[in-house]
């Protein structure tokens, strides 16, 4: 039949997206090189959670002992414990950290002076540059007994003089407190990108309407945002059971191994401090990864059906 286009095959499809877009192909390949060789490639190496692994054997020369580590793994005396605050630190972190840059991005859109809203964001982007090292070094001196923090604790709430971190229900507050002034800034900025792109004629309109600021921000700033930050909030839920374990194990001692020892933290001794099981470990950091990733598939679902905006 006359005006029927033939379909053209998967092959010719790609050379004719290839021709009409092939400088944007060049400029994707190193990402795609980069996630193919640091991010893909590894994942063969999770084989050795289910084998003895011995490196002087190899992956393919190992013994294969199905779920040996992972049943190690959940009948561990400290698995409760481990889970328990692994949990209590990500929700956490979850409910105090997520909102605080989405509120400072607020804060600085409603700033009328330019030269001011660059300095505040300017001196909140800071911290995010910081040596987590040094970060740490700063909190150890901040709640020592004679440190800044402690003192005005003991000063204005009478709190007794200790070093807040050798105290176990200290570790929380100090973790969040910490996480909150490092990247404030820096995760506003997605926020703060979305906020430009508000079509300002609806503020415009509803100044018209009589809305004063606080039902401009209610009825049009924040639902304008909610795409964003639902896709940001998928995107935290994701790396929930990923926690700083690196400040974590700057931060603890054995006397606050009860609040503050997560998953990352013992799998960290167990696998390569105290005996070097690299099994093991990949086994627990292999179960880590599904856990995230069934909480951001549940995430995405239930986002998806509340108001339509999803990751996929």
């Amino acid at each position: 039949m006359q005006g029927v286009r033939k379909k053209k095959s998967l092959g010719q499809r790609i050379r004719l997206d290839w021709k009409k877009y092939w400088r944007l192909y060049l400029l994707f390949l190193p990402v795609f090189i980069y996630f193919v060789v640091f991010k893909y490639a590894p994942m063969a190496g999770l084989v050795i959670s289910f084998e003895d692994y011995k490196a002087a054997k190899g992956i393919l020369g190992s013994k294969f002992v199905g779920m040996k580590h992972f049943i190690n793994f959940f009948q561990d005396p400290f698995f409760t414990r481990l889970l328990r605050n692994t949990f209590t630190i990500a929700i956490s972190t979850l409910l105090f950290s997520f909102p605080m840059p989405i509120l400072l991005a607020l804060l600085i859109n409603e700033l009328r002076s330019r030269k001011l809203s660059r300095t505040v964001q300017t001196i909140s982007y800071i911290p995010h540059f910081i040596s987590t090292v040094v970060v740490c070094g700063i909190i150890h001196d901040l709640v020592s007994r004679t440190g800044g923090v402690t003192m005005i604790l003991h000063n204005v709430f009478g709190m007794p003089v200790t070093n807040m971190l050798y105290e176990p229900n200290y570790f929380v507050p100090i973790y969040i407190a910490s996480d909150i002034w490092s990247n404030i800034g820096w995760n506003s900025i997605v926020y703060l990108s979305a906020l430009t792109a508000i079509d300002q004629e609806l503020y415009e309109a509803a100044v018209v309407d009589g809305a004063n600021k606080w039902h401009q921000i209610i009825n049009i700033t924040i639902p304008c945002l909610l795409p964003t930050i639902v896709i940001m909030f998928i995107l935290k839920v994701g790396k929930m059971f990923d926690v700083g374990y690196e400040k974590i194990m700057l931060l603890y001692t054995p006397l606050t191994y009860e609040r503050a020892d997560v998953i990352n933290t013992y799998v960290y001794r167990r696998g390569f401090a105290e005996n070097v099981n690299f099994s093991y470990s990949t086994a627990v950091g292999f179960f880590n990864s599904v856990v995230c990733f069934v909480l951001v598939f549940i995430t995405n679902k239930i986002t998806q059906r509340l108001d339509g905006n999803s990751l996929w």
